[in-house]
């Protein structure tokens, strides 16, 4: 994300630039199961012929998310997170989606969807192919299932009947909707209706930013520019079309394309970019609604 996206993002706010000293700790350190780039290719290339499994791609401090594949006439049972905003992106495939506070409607490719907490969901693949959803959920969600017999084992965990009383149901504030898509998103931004980097998710504790253009539109590449970096969490980013191209420090130029996944711990110096011919499109994602972005004064 460059200084204008940033700047059109926290626009409901004052937003003054300011040269401060900040620490800068060891770049590109990546545990557990982040890599630099993960290409969906690969992942589908890895699973071939399965028709259900999950790739865990994310699960930091912050936030977890996994790639789901789901069979036809399968999915999630009626369950709710009591603290936490669940969201996916269809990448293939249809899935019909039932929230309590909502008409049921059927998510398709680049649809984005999301669960507000305490409130109850559920969803299933819906047609004659599998479904490929990118989930992400607070680090550490917990979930809670409106049937006994759905809850999976839980080592250490016992389940329990409880009462949730005083629950916030449909918590759609802060411009949160029950399902945007791709086409409309991009559309709107073609057009010159919406602009700037779109704010899909806002959580205190996760968002997800809708990042679209042209790389014919941004002015020449300077390679010699370092971007900016996160002091406290890492960014990651899906991306939803065309291609983005990725200078990260002590990694290299990474050139990521639909479907792929490219994740940067903090401290990393980064500076994505559109890429290729026609639009691109990436989405973002962090565990702060307004992360703050450390660009290089020179």
């Amino acid at each position: 994300m460059d200084r204008r996206h940033f700047i059109a993002t926290a626009a409901a706010a004052p937003c003054v630039g300011q040269t401060m000293y900040a620490p800068k700790g060891q770049p590109a350190v990546y545990t557990g199961p982040h890599r630099p780039h993960t290409k969906l290719s690969g992942l589908k290339a890895k699973h071939k012929g399965e028709t259900w499994w999950r790739e865990l791609i994310v699960d930091d401090k912050h936030l977890r998310s996994e790639y789901i594949m789901v069979a036809p006439g399968h999915g999630h049972p009626k369950a709710m997170h009591p603290d936490t905003r669940a969201w996916w992106v269809v990448m293939d495939g249809e899935v019909r989606f039932t929230f309590e506070t909502q008409a049921p409607f059927v998510a398709r490719k680049g649809s984005i969807v999301q669960a507000p907490y305490q409130t109850l969901f559920e969803y299933e693949a819906v047609g004659t192919e599998s479904a490929l959803l990118f989930e992400t959920n607070v680090a550490g969600a917990k979930t809670l299932y409106a049937n006994r017999k759905d809850a999976p084992a839980m080592p250490g965990h016992e389940w329990m009947a409880v009462d949730v009383r005083s629950r916030v149901i449909g918590n759609w504030q802060r411009g949160n909707k029950p399902h945007r898509t791709y086409d409309e998103l991009a559309a709107k931004l073609e057009k010159g209706e919406l602009k700037g980097t779109l704010r899909i998710v806002e959580d205190d504790r996760g968002t997800a930013n809708f990042i679209y253009g042209h790389n014919s539109k941004l002015p020449p590449l300077d390679e010699k520019v370092r971007g900016h970096y996160h002091p406290e969490g890492a960014e990651y980013w899906l991306v939803m079309s065309g291609q983005i191209r990725y200078p990260i420090e002590k990694v290299g130029v990474i050139i990521a394309e639909a479907g792929d996944v490219v994740y940067v711990p903090a401290y990393t110096w980064h500076a994505p970019r559109w890429w290729g011919e026609g639009p691109s499109c990436r989405l973002a994602m962090n565990g702060f609604p307004y992360i703050s972005h450390l660009f290089d004064p020179h």
